[in-house]
């Protein structure tokens, strides 16, 4: 896309709201960019965290209610007067509160009520404006939220709550660093921004094309190429983009109709790419940016978050690469055609030198111990002359491109900011009300002894809560909310708070909501809910990843590395059998009673080496049943499947 043609979608034919909208999009962008790079300090200028949320949030509410309508009208209309008088108030609240802060902390047990008016506004703006960026969902379960800690007083047994007055309940959950202005808003004005310059840099500048051609060059001449390219490339960009919904639009419109041309049918092509941009999330290095919030919420470094995640992310993406290539097998269809291949030594040095931003920010994390978002506008800049210079074919960077940009970067972390201020006065609500004690106690109690139950309810909860929310929205409200159970009955704090992040991530492509396939549905024009079920058939594995997690450290990288070594090749034999089992396919469509045998097989070679009495016996069986099926089947052994009791695998 030309320059030109990114600056007429900024401004031409737009209202003077939108404009001014985007213009405010793009100071949020350079105000956290500031912080990023500590210009504030350079310059003299010296404030408490929370001043300059309050600073981010006076340019971030204004911008929702100018850029988004009440009813979610036309795009370009122009905001009504009660708009307009909406974002003037919340601009002058965010301003007073930012320049009066100190002032009002220590008047803040008082419950001042110039603190009180200020902390009603920033509630009520921010849940409408969650409202209109993110939808009535998540907007019902903050008032439900908020509404439920106020009155959890008249509550029973361990939920009940202490009795606050309206005053100090509402300043507290508007203006305390254990709610709104809390380690919610610090990821949402400081690392989401940053990162999501740097993926938009590095797209403009050609890198998007650069890693979608590497992924045809790698995977395309393979069997079901199409879908592996899918895959290659969702992964890669999903790690960046900390939500999968943006990452399925913007990847989606490309892969989803290559792989229907090539013979997938549209639910498969959509469920796939649902998963594979889901799947982002949990790669590493960065994991849609949680990798970080794990880290600084249990206080260890980020290198040990990375390598625990290593093992889970490679057993996700080793499923989701068996199942499109026997569905190919399974649909007979072929590799791309080699004029849509390119050739893999031309692409890779003409590109190689987008994987630079990568290792800028891994040394700068690993090495010199940056903070992630100053890693980021780094890692930002060493694509600025790679972009200006060398570009990828048609795709440069020009220094006219940066304005719009950083607009777009502040339009996009929008959304993400709203719902991070809720997950902040959510957080809020729990601490004040003692209502995440309480869950904890409850569950607990109510499930003592049978960690097995309470590691699935807490797995069905993670789902229902994650709701579709970006990747750091589910993670701040599951850690403060569920981890914390099943760390009280002996899970280790680390398996905890990935047992219930991944499952959280789950809810994007698990039905009813399953937002991730239902927007990957929406690019493919196929129906939604089948589209979900595919979804889950081919990300099958994640609903078996945390429990491995749990019940073995090896799994997370930490015991013998003999164990650790075993029990990821087995899992990966493990995750084969039961792949086949699922699609039901192998050299030849498999009948019932066979796919449950290997069914069986797989789930008895997944178990880890490390569970001492357990694993002896089934992965020995397992690899017996395994070795009696491959040979069988090698040898041909079986006669092809006609409805006689030896079907060919």
């Amino acid at each position: 896309m030309e320059t030109k043609g990114k600056e007429e979608i900024v401004f031409s034919d737009r209202s003077l709201s939108e404009r001014l909208g985007m213009v405010l999009s793009g100071m949020l962008c350079f105000g956290s960019l500031a912080w990023a790079i500590d210009l504030y300090r350079s310059i003299g200028l010296s404030f408490m965290n929370e001043q300059f949320f309050a600073a981010m949030l006076s340019i971030a509410i204004p911008a929702v209610f100018l850029l988004y309508r009440v009813n979610n009208g036309k795009k370009g209309e122009p905001a009504p007067l009660y708009d307009w008088i909406i974002s003037g108030i919340s601009f002058v609240t965010g301003v007073y509160v930012a320049y009066n802060y100190p002032d009002i902390l220590d008047r803040f047990f008082e419950a001042p009520i110039d603190a009180v008016i200020c902390s009603t506004i920033f509630i009520l703006t921010i849940a409408e404006g969650l409202r209109r960026t993110a939808g009535r969902t998540l907007f019902f379960f903050l008032v439900f939220f908020v509404l439920f800690g106020f009155l959890s007083y008249l509550l029973p047994f361990s939920f009940r709550g202490e009795e606050l007055s309206y005053q100090r309940y509402t300043t507290f959950l508007g203006l305390d660093s254990n709610g709104l202005m809390g380690f919610a808003m610090q990821v949402s004005t400081t690392m989401v921004v940053a990162f999501l310059l740097f993926g938009f840099v590095l797209e403009r500048a050609g890198g998007a094309a650069f890693f979608t051609d590497f992924s045809k060059a790698l995977v395309g001449q393979r069997r079901g190429g199409a879908a592996k390219i899918a895959v290659v490339a969702s992964s890669l960009f999903g790690s960046i983009s900390g939500s999968a919904v943006s990452n399925v639009v913007s990847t989606g419109v490309v892969t989803i109709p290559l792989m229907e041309r090539s013979g997938y049918r549209k639910e498969d092509a959509a469920g796939i790419e649902a998963v594979a941009s889901t799947g982002g999330q949990i790669m590493p290095p960065m994991m849609g940016i949680a990798a970080f919030l794990i880290a600084e919420i249990l206080q260890r470094p980020y290198s040990e978050i990375v390598i625990a995640a290593l093992i889970p992310a490679l057993l996700y993406y080793w499923a989701v690469f068996v199942h499109v290539d026997l569905l190919a097998a399974r649909h007979n269809i072929k590799p791309l055609s080699s004029k849509e291949v390119p050739r893999l030594r031309p692409i890779v040095k003409k590109g190689w030198l987008f994987f630079i931003p990568f290792v800028v920010i891994i040394v700068g994390l690993f090495n010199l111990h940056l903070q992630p978002e100053t890693a980021a506008f780094y890692a930002t800049l060493s694509i600025v002359p790679i972009g200006i210079f060398l570009g990828y074919h048609w795709d440069k960077l020009h220094l006219r491109d940066f304005v719009p940009i950083m607009m777009r970067t502040g339009h996009a972390s929008l959304e993400i900011l709203m719902i991070s201020a809720a997950a902040g006065i959510i957080i809020g609500v729990l601490n004040i009300s003692g209502l995440g004690f309480g869950l904890t106690l409850e569950l607990v109690s109510l499930l003592e002894g049978f960690v097995i139950i309470l590691l699935l309810v807490v797995a069905v909860l993670s789902i229902i809560l994650g709701m579709g929310m970006p990747t750091i929205g589910v993670y701040l409200l599951l850690a403060t909310m569920l981890a914390p159970s099943i760390i009280e009955v002996g899970i280790p704090d680390l398996s905890a708070h990935l047992f219930v992040f991944y499952f959280g991530l789950m809810s994007l492509i698990t039905p009813p909501v399953a937002i991730a396939a239902f927007t990957a549905a929406a690019v493919a024009k196929a129906n939604s809910f089948q589209t979900a079920w595919a979804s889950v058939r081919a990300g099958w594995v994640a609903y078996l990843i945390p429990f491995l997690v749990v019940a073995s450290p090896v799994m997370i990288m930490q015991g013998d590395w003999v164990h650790i070594i075993l029990s990821f090749l087995t899992a990966l034999i493990g995750v084969w059998f039961t792949t086949v089992a699922i699609v039901g396919q192998w050299r030849s469509k498999m009948p019932m009673a066979l796919r449950l045998v290997f069914t069986l097989t797989g789930l008895l070679l997944i178990i880890p080496t490390d569970i001492k009495d357990l694993s002896i016996y089934t992965n020995v069986t397992g690899f017996i049943l395994a070795l009696i099926l491959i040979t069988t089947g090698a040898f041909g052994l079986q006669r092809k499947h006609t409805g006689d009791p030896l079907p060919n695998v």
